[in-house]
């Protein structure tokens, strides 16, 4: 048996040697959106949770993440895969619930970026009015940012990396100034250390605090996914990984205390009721002035536009990923013939995108909250689905396949984080009403899970199906480029295509 090669030259591989990892690293921190993290989620655990714990939460998270990590990179050494979680839990798990955990992240990614463009109006629509008094409706705003990134999807993946470093290192400079600037003016003369107690997690918000800093972090595993274009995927995504976890807690950790300082930790929690996402920006201009906080809200805005472009980028390699081995039509796997970016598959997400749009345009919905709050929160929930599934999966591949690995790796990190993750899941499920916003008992708390889980069973079933009625597919789910027979996309653009053994790495399951 032989797993079917394409007959479109411009198909199969993405383009190898072009990502760095400064350029990953852009990539995976953008998609947290930092100043987004600070300004709104930072504030909504203070104001829905009381507690004033939410930088140690953030320094917690961060050590789990890393944890996950040691086993999550370990495991990309061995594998090249844009597919990500869907090749590593097929190869872990089985190729069945690979293909489920597949339709939950296409649900997800797309949950979480086309949710941005309900945020961008909000964020843009108050600077244009300011400056030029004119209001532009919403859908306007979304139709210009969601033009970029449709562009910027079919360009080469280090031009997009280049466009991120500008925005990210604004975005995070922003931050930094802010947060010194708090500390510079201390509410009771002298800079309190309070909140870092981790007395101040303990209350009956702490689920939910510990799944809004779990939400900080999404798209930190989005290293993953550029590997087959990264210089060097054995160095560049384990330490892009590490420096995006580690990088991201520290900041979210600094800014969030920060804020407590300039407050008073025993008046951060109802500054942010009061002034809510608002709250960064009001304690900056005290200190330094409205021209820096002009500043601050346009680079709120572009952090968004950043977030777009990466999370665009993550799910149209996804949906190459898929269409590369069959699991989605082929024609998913066409690249551009200058760039080899994913080419049909951006295309079908930006046509995604534009639908929703139009369609919270015309239905005159709410587009901050029913589609950025509710689909990101959503998005965000799926994602952490499937990093549970992938400490899932670590250990159970490296047990099949345990060479070159020490103990810590295989199994000790990836059962420390699979414990801890079981459990932020469980209180994310658990606290989910109050992640999306809505009373107790709202339908929307339970409808979600609910959704991510039956999207996953079903996807499951398919994978099913496929090994029963497609066997050349099935076998070649989680391969990757070998499952082509494609190495990855040379300078020039000759290549030569092979049929490979569909049972090359392992049998079939």
């Amino acid at each position: 048996m032989s797993v079917p090669v394409p007959s479109d030259p411009v198909a199969a591989t993405l383009a190898a040697g072009r990502l760095g990892v400064p350029a990953v690293v852009f990539f995976v921190m953008s998609a947290a959106t930092p100043l987004t993290v600070v300004a709104g989620v930072v504030t909504t655990g203070y104001a829905t949770t009381g507690l004033t714990g939410i930088p140690v939460a953030f320094l917690l998270i961060g050590v789990v993440l890393a944890v996950f990590a040691v086993g999550y990179v370990a495991m990309a050494r061995r594998m090249a895969n844009a597919g990500a979680f869907y090749a590593y839990i097929a190869r872990g798990v089985g190729r069945p619930v690979g293909v489920g955990a597949a339709w939950v992240a296409l649900v997800s990614y797309n949950a979480l970026q086309v949710g941005l463009y309900g945020a961008i109006g909000s964020a843009i629509g108050p600077l244009i009015e300011q400056w030029l008094d004119v209001r532009v409706a919403w859908w306007l705003i979304a139709l210009a940012g969601w033009a970029v990134t449709a562009v910027l999807g079919l360009l080469r993946v280090d031009i997009n990396g280049t466009v991120l470093a500008v925005l990210l290192l604004a975005e995070v400079a922003v931050i930094v100034v802010y947060s010194v600037a708090d500390l510079a003016h201390p509410a009771a003369d002298a800079i309190s250390t309070s909140a870092l107690s981790p007395g101040n997690l303990v209350g009956p918000g702490v689920g939910a605090i510990l799944a809004l800093a779990v939400l900080g972090f999404v798209g930190f595993e989005s290293a993953v996914v550029f590997s087959e274009e990264s210089k060097d995927p054995q160095r560049t995504v384990p330490t892009a990984t590490y420096i995006a976890v580690g990088g991201t807690a520290l900041l979210y950790a600094f800014a969030s205390w920060a804020m407590t300082v300039a407050t008073g930790p025993d008046q951060i929690v109802a500054r942010s009721q009061t002034d809510g996402p608002e709250l960064i920006f009001n304690l900056a201009e005290g200190h330094l002035g409205p021209t820096v906080v002009t500043v601050g809200h346009t680079l709120f805005a572009t952090s968004i536009v950043a977030a777009m472009i990466s999370f665009h980028n993550t799910t149209a390699r996804y949906m190459f990923a898929l269409g590369r081995e069959r699991v989605l039509p082929a024609v998913m796997a066409r690249t551009t013939r200058r760039g080899n970016a994913p080419r049909n598959a951006s295309l079908v997400q930006s046509g995604i995108g534009f639908a929703v749009i139009a369609v919270y345009a015309f239905g005159g919905w709410d587009p901050l909250v029913h589609l950025f709050f509710w689909g990101g929160t959503s998005g965000g929930l799926g994602v952490l689905l499937l990093i549970t599934a992938t400490a899932v999966a670590v250990p159970v591949f490296f047990t099949r396949h345990p060479g070159g690995e020490n103990t810590w790796r295989r199994v000790t990190a990836p059962a420390v984080a699979l414990l801890a993750l079981a459990v932020v899941l469980y209180l994310a499920v658990r606290n989910f009403g109050t992640l999306l916003g809505v009373p107790p008992g709202h339908w929307l708390a339970w409808a979600v899970p609910a959704t991510l889980v039956s999207i996953g069973v079903a996807g499951t079933g398919w994978g099913v199906v496929l090994r029963a009625t497609r066997p050349s597919v099935y076998a070649a789910i989680g391969l990757g480029a070998k499952a082509t027979g494609v190495g990855p996309a040379p300078a020039r653009r000759t290549r030569v295509y092979r049929s490979v053994p569909a049972r090359q790495e392992e049998t079939l399951r």
